[in-house]
Formats: C-alpha cells, sequence, structure tokens
C-alpha cells in the first residue's frame, strides 16, 4: 500500500474531506504547491482554485474548489482551511460565468478603488472556479 498522510479540507459552513491521501496539490500563493507524506512543516495563505486529492485505491482524484485560505502542513496531516470549499461535483457553471459577468461589469465601471478591488477578487474567484470545471470535465 502506497505512503498516506491525513487531510482535512474545511470551511466556515462544514468538512468538506477527511481523509487519507497519497498527494495533495493546491494553489498556494507562489504557486502550485504539492504535499506528499513526510513533507516539511508548513503554513501558508491559499488562492481561489482548486484542490487535487490523491484517494488510496480510487482511480479519479477528488477535486474541491477553495476560494482562498490558508494551508497547514504538520507530520502525518495536511489541514486546508478555506474561506469557502465546493465540492467538484457540486460546481455550478452557470452561477460562475455569472459571477465573471457581473465581476467583469463591475470593473469597467468603478466608482472606488475598493469596489475595483472587490471585482478583482470575485473575478479571480470566478476565473478559478470554472478552471476547476474544465478540469473535472476532462477527468470525466
Amino acid at each position: 500500500m502506497a505512503m498516506t498522510i491525513h487531510v482535512d479540507v474545511v470551511s466556515a459552513e462544514e468538512q468538506i474531506f477527511s481523509g487519507l491521501a497519497e498527494f495533495v496539490v493546491l494553489p498556494g500563493e507562489a504557486g502550485e504547491l504539492g504535499i506528499l507524506p513526510g513533507h516539511m512543516p508548513l503554513m501558508t495563505r491559499i488562492k481561489p482554485g482548486a484542490v487535487r486529492i490523491k484517494v488510496p485505491m480510487q482511480e479519479n482524484e477528488e477535486l474541491i474548489f477553495v476560494a482562498g485560505g490558508i494551508l497547514e502542513v504538520q507530520p502525518g496531516r495536511v489541514t486546508v482551511l478555506a474561506d469557502t470549499a465546493i465540492r467538484g461535483k457540486d460546481l455550478d457553471e452557470a452561477k460562475a460565468l455569472e459571477a465573471k459577468r457581473r465581476a467583469e461589469e463591475a470593473m469597467a465601471n468603478r466608482a472606488a478603488e475598493l469596489d475595483y478591488a472587490r471585482a478583482q477578487a470575485e473575478l479571480a474567484e470566478a476565473v478559478a472556479q470554472l478552471a476547476a470545471i474544465q478540469r473535472l470535465r476532462k477527468k470525466a
């Protein structure tokens, strides 16, 4: 059996995933992070995007969209504390496209710098959701 690490993905609303994994891949601030069993301790912020979890003896990876948050890696355990987390199968492409459209519209009609920054963050989240949906479709 492959070496594993315990992974927890939680949001403010609920625990999304808890179990063993062979590896975890997620969007760190400086780029994509790959976590294998035995990884050194680490704490960093994560960007909106897909968390991919390879569950032992399961062909397809678990895919969870996160809208940012914190990653903590300890010996034998990975914890993702997400602002928002959505299981890949629950992602709604129409909602993501609408959120992207609204964010682009808000950026074009900006009234204040704060509104523009918020619109940029919403646009980044919508684009990351759409990318996660596309990745999920390729695997299906």
